[in-house]
């Protein structure tokens, strides 16, 4: 064995010994690091081949090991856009060059862009992305930023109603039965509030298998503008026209006709246009309607709001994100998927707390919160570090201690070098 040999061993017990309180000193540095995952220093004794009777030393390598599957503990927080991952997975975010990554930092908020446009951005400058909707969220290529109209009002035109009713069948044509409702909704231009008025009129008497039919007269009490209407319909003319007949075997509607023309043979009909389209287009569901003998009466409520602000924005645990308006109405802007790894522990790591794919984590898999292997999302949490600081400083003491053996070892190495060197004095 050489002396120098022996030197150089410990230089290397040494530099293992330094490494390793490098990553112990970034584990403590990143303690309060919103999901940060701690790194460990991982020794492999390195041998060189002896002779008999000699004994060559050689030293010790050291390679740094990953702990990014492991789970943080969960932290509650008071925004809504925070978010945290109960389980495996990672937000796919980017950074302002657009350059994609994955991470594990939920600390969202809404933020301005250089564009003006106010987005989910957390804590170290990553752009939330999100898929359209649930059925592209295994499609990374359609994930864009959130878009959050932070300060714009808006309006949810009505498209849909349901009506609940009774038309009384003891009623004959002879008698000129009538009876009236009303429905509240909101119009798709300007979100003004209005009013359909329906009148029903009793046109024809069931005979034998032919069922009786009414007549349903919709009119409004606002002006409804273009282009759902052209011309457009003014305040007290009528909207549409439907006619109704049903079917005595069932008691229920067989057909619906409009003004238009257009036959329902499934009791769903456009009001206002002639598939229920346009901007004040509404479908009636009238799958609840019935003609019994009983008194006669029509309820119908239909979806829509008025313009609202935005109050806040929350995310499902599906990974749904909301706008919601102060009116208490909620308007999707996305599906946050999660991508998950065959290998976690082997993405690369970047600033900022973010991870790339490598050859050994495998590619990227997005699927929606909540399904198999996926893990879920938690709203008004973040995901602490997972650094133990107890055993950091464990670790610490012993890097301290075993770099001063190796230094002894160093300093013995180099005084019976200077014993030989006086041998010839």
């Amino acid at each position: 064995m050489s002396i120098f040999g022996t030197m150089k061993t410990a230089v290397s017990g040494m530099n293992a010994q330094a490494n390793r309180l490098g990553t112990v000193g970034d584990n403590i540095a990143n303690s309060n690091t919103t999901a940060y995952k701690k790194v460990t220093t991982a020794f492999s004794s390195f041998v060189l081949p002896s002779t008999d009777g000699v004994y060559n030393s050689g030293g010790v390598q050291t390679s740094v090991v990953n702990s990014i599957s492991q789970q943080g503990a969960l932290v509650s927080t008071s925004s809504t856009t925070d978010l945290a991952i109960s389980g495996d997975g990672f937000f796919y975010v980017q950074d302002p060059t657009g350059a994609k990554y994955y991470t594990r930092n939920g600390s969202f908020s809404i933020q301005q862009t250089a564009d003006n446009k106010s987005t989910l951005i957390n804590s170290a400058g990553f752009t939330l992305l999100a898929a359209p909707d649930a059925a592209a969220a295994g499609d990374p290529g359609q994930y864009q930023p959130i878009i959050v109209e932070a300060d714009k009002l808006t309006k949810v035109a009505s498209s849909s109603a349901t009506m609940n009713a009774n038309f009384d069948s003891r009623l004959k044509t002879a008698d000129n039965p009538e009876f009236t409702s009303t429905v509240s909704f909101y119009e798709g231009n300007y979100g003004e509030k209005g009013i359909y008025t329906i009148t029903y009129k009793k046109t024809a008497d069931a005979t034998g298998t032919t069922g009786s039919t009414w007549t349903a007269e919709i009119k409004t009490d606002i002006d409804l503008k273009k282009p759902a209407y052209d011309p457009e319909v003014t305040a007290g003319s009528t909207v549409d026209t439907l006619t109704i007949e049903f079917d005595p075997s069932t008691n229920k509607i067989k057909t619906i006709t409009n003004a238009a023309g257009t036959v329902s043979n499934d009791q769903k009909i456009g009001v206002g246009g002639i598939a229920a389209t346009g901007e004040n287009a509404i479908e009636f569901d009238m799958t609840k309607v019935t003609e019994l003998a009983s008194d006669s009466f029509s309820k119908i409520a239909a979806n829509g709001s008025a313009s609202s602000s935005l109050q806040d924005v929350r995310v499902d645990k599906d990974g749904t994100v909301y706008a919601v308006y102060a009116n208490g109405t909620k308007k999707s802007l996305g599906v946050v998927g999660l991508a998950t790894f065959a290998s976690p522990d082997e993405l690369e790591v970047s600033t900022g707390n973010v991870y790339s794919a490598t050859s050994g984590s495998g590619n990227a898999t997005f699927g929606i919160p909540q399904q198999a292997g996926v893990g879920t999302i938690v709203s008004g949490s973040l995901e602490a570090s997972n650094v133990d600081l107890a055993n950091e400083l464990t670790e610490m003491i012993e890097a301290q201690r075993t770099y001063t053996a190796n230094s002894k070892v160093f300093q013995t190495g180099a005084d019976i070098l200077d014993v030989l060197v006086n041998l010839k004095r």
